[in-house]
């Protein structure tokens, strides 16, 4: 029988664990939390968000890594096959109005519990506490609390996460091991997070906490609608986080910006017409609050981008609301980031998830260097390199039988 050490207890080192599992194994999982999935539970407090609905083709431009490995990962473990999987372990799926695929329970604890119950009823053993230190002549090595070990293992499947949210277990400690080893690895950089504002003490204090609905954010000719929330660093939010890799790549030279429009179901002429009818002496808040119903945040926005006295031709008003400029002076960290960008290049490893330099070990999840929105890419790609790896290690062991 196959010894398999996996080390992460992730989406992607559970996916791992439970396929060799099947295929006869005798599978190990290393963590160095005391419990595993730690992060699949904080994803869970959005409702889980497994994966997505929309057609395949359209799926796969989502990842902004267009190699190989990950589309046939994909395709061999696609949308379906997740929801079937999910089903299999008791939670049913559903697709929302956005295409967005969650449990039906709405929540991460019932599908990990069935999967840890089915891995520990395929003879799966789980050692916590245990932090992956390096390798060993015929294994790996991990600190643990009762002082170093080290483990024998016919192969090693790493899936250690990147490095977002690195109290939940996945600190990019194994960047260091690794590039050691002479595996290339690109610089981990924070992803779907958060952007850097300056806002004025006025706005902070009156607005930070308050969300921003049914507008769009534009950046480099990229534009996505949904709902940002003012924080007093700056903007957070689904319509942000598509934008994160080309705001990364212009704040690595300096400042960048974006645009907000305020009413994207509008068009210049539209909000011109509107901006027209007499203000009956109302408030400038009031008149936008009953001619376009602007939100108070909305309005403050707006003098946040054209000062406080605002425009008061309707043409030159109507351009400001659709295009609200904002500065970007930074990213959130990698602390408060959802995702990781970085990690080990595609060209760095097989078609079967091994490392090019390190024959036996193979590799999955946000170790890898691709990069998605929200939206269900980000757990689909982890779920399916892990069975991705999983199918290279059987390959390459002959195991299976």
């Amino acid at each position: 029988m196959t010894d398999i050490a996996v080390i992460g207890g992730g989406p992607a080192g559970l996916m791992a664990a439970e396929r060799l599992a099947q295929a006869g194994c005798r599978v190990s999982i290393y963590d160095r939390m005391p419990s595993l999935g730690r992060k699949l539970l904080m994803a869970g407090r959005g409702g889980l968000n497994l994966t997505h609905s929309e057609p395949f083709d359209i799926f796969l431009t989502r990842y902004s890594t267009p190699a190989p490995q990950l589309e046939a990962a994909l395709r061999a473990f696609p949308p379906e096959a997740l929801r079937t999987w999910a089903a299999g372990l008791g939670e049913e799926t559903f697709a929302g109005s956005s295409g967005r695929v969650f449990p039906k329970s709405f929540k991460a604890s019932p599908l990990l519990r069935a999967l840890l119950r089915r891995l520990e009823a395929l003879g799966v053993r789980v050692h916590t506490r245990h932090a992956w230190t390096g390798f060993s002549e015929n294994g790996v090595v991990f600190a643990t609390p009762q002082g170093e070990r080290e483990v024998r293992a016919d192969a090693v499947v790493l899936a250690l996460g990147g490095a977002s949210w690195p109290r939940l277990g996945a600190d990019g400690g194994w960047t260091k091991i690794l590039t050691a080893k002479g595996v290339p690895v690109t610089p981990l950089a924070p992803s779907n997070c958060g952007v850097r504002i300056d806002w004025s003490e006025t706005f902070r204090s009156r607005f930070s906490g308050t969300p921003l609905k049914r507008i769009a954010v534009e950046a480099f000719a990229l534009e996505v609608a949904g709902e940002l929330v003012v924080t007093d660093y700056g903007l957070e939010g689904g319509a942000l986080y598509a934008l994160t890799p080309v705001l990364r790549d212009a704040l690595s030279t300096g400042e960048t910006g974006l645009a907000i429009d305020l009413r994207p179901d509008l068009d210049e002429a539209g909000i011109v017409q509107r901006l027209s009818h007499p203000r009956r002496g109302a408030t400038l808040t009031n008149f936008l609050r009953k001619a376009l119903k602007l939100s108070p945040i909305q309005t403050g926005l707006l003098r946040e981008s054209g000062g406080r006295e605002l425009p008061t031709d309707p043409a030159a008003l109507a351009r400001l609301i659709k295009h609200v400029q904002l500065k970007v002076t930074g990213l959130q960290g990698l602390e408060r980031a959802i995702s990781t960008a970085g990690g080990i290049p595609f060209a760095a490893v097989t078609d079967d998830f091994e490392l090019q330099s390190l024959p036996g070990v193979f590799v999955a999840g946000e170790m890898l260097d691709w990069e998605a929105p929200t939206g269900g890419y980000l757990l689909q790609a982890s779920f399916a390199t892990g069975i991705a790896a999983a199918a290279g290690v059987l390959a390459r062991s002959g195991a299976g039988g």
